[in-house]
């Protein structure tokens, strides 16, 4: 038993120092140790971090909310610097995944072309206007947020945006194959498919925050925020299979963030079906 929560500690670690800026070194890391093999058994805490992501936004939209004036520009400033932190906190992981993957996708539709674009650091015209639109789309829809709920069912939804979004990759991860440089690939180590284990517990992961959101606000519509956000992985799922014949490390960052965005964007479509 202790053996199996030594594991259990040491793969969230491993996931918590992969995909944040926490720092996760010294001796610490020395413990938690990396391999191949550990850091594919860590894809069942990708969920596990959301909720480490997601619950520090959502205490700093929190606090901002409540610290602002009461003016309306107050919802703009906290919706902004929530995602600002959030950014800071995950060193702009996904989002340079989005900004490569739209780069590659948009600037040819030839599968090697777009593959060879996706591996450049640069960032182009496409990836600089997706990541203008969605770090748009997503302070106004926190900001719109803001003012129609409570605050602590705003706050809960940005931490099951982020919990949700980062189960959504997982799917792709195990139904598509790993396609272009695997050998200078960021997600080389997830390029073998995770298995139903670790699936399951992701899930498990994301299970028990939806638990969590619909006991603090019951009258939420989080059904639908969680079908919008399926239905953004299946959009990139189909666009990933087609286009490039599989997933790249920058597409499952790509999904995590439009995932993300439609979480909120489907919670506020379905606002007048809320119980009330």
């Amino acid at each position: 038993m202790l053996e199996l929560l030594t594991q259990f500690i040491r793969h969230y670690l491993l996931a918590v120092q992969f995909f944040t800026r926490i720092p996760v070194t010294g001796k610490l890391a020395e413990w938690v140790g990396f391999s191949p093999a550990m850091l594919r058994a860590s894809a069942a805490h990708f969920p596990g971090v959301g909720w480490l992501v997601g619950a520090s936004s959502a205490a700093v939209l929190w606090g901002l909310a409540r610290a602002l004036p009461e003016v309306p520009a107050s919802s703009w400033v906290a919706s902004v610097l929530c995602t600002v932190f959030s950014v800071l906190l995950t060193g702009a992981f996904h989002e340079d995944g989005l900004a490569d993957t739209v780069d590659g996708l948009g600037g040819s539709s030839n599968r090697e072309r777009a593959l060879d674009i996706m591996k450049d650091s640069r960032v182009g015209t496409y990836g600089a206007l997706a990541l203008v639109l969605i770090v748009l789309l997503k302070v106004g829809l926190l900001a719109m947020l803001l003012q129609l709920a409570t605050l602590p069912a705003a706050a809960a939804t940005v931490f099951g945006a982020h919990v949700v979004s980062r189960l959504m990759p997982l799917f792709i991860i195990r139904g598509l194959p790993h396609v272009g440089d695997t050998q200078q690939s960021k997600s080389k180590p997830l390029a073998d498919q995770i298995g139903n284990g670790s699936l399951l517990a992701a899930t498990v992961w994301a299970g028990l925050a939806l638990g969590l959101l619909y006991r603090l606000a019951p009258d939420m519509p989080w059904w639908a925020a969680v079908l919008g956000s399926a239905l953004a992985l299946a959009w990139m799922w189909r666009l990933l299979q087609r286009r490039l014949g599989g997933f790249t490390g920058d597409g499952l960052g790509a999904t995590q963030q439009l995932c993300e965005v439609v979480f909120y964007l489907g919670l506020l479509l379905a606002w007048p079906l809320r119980a009330v």
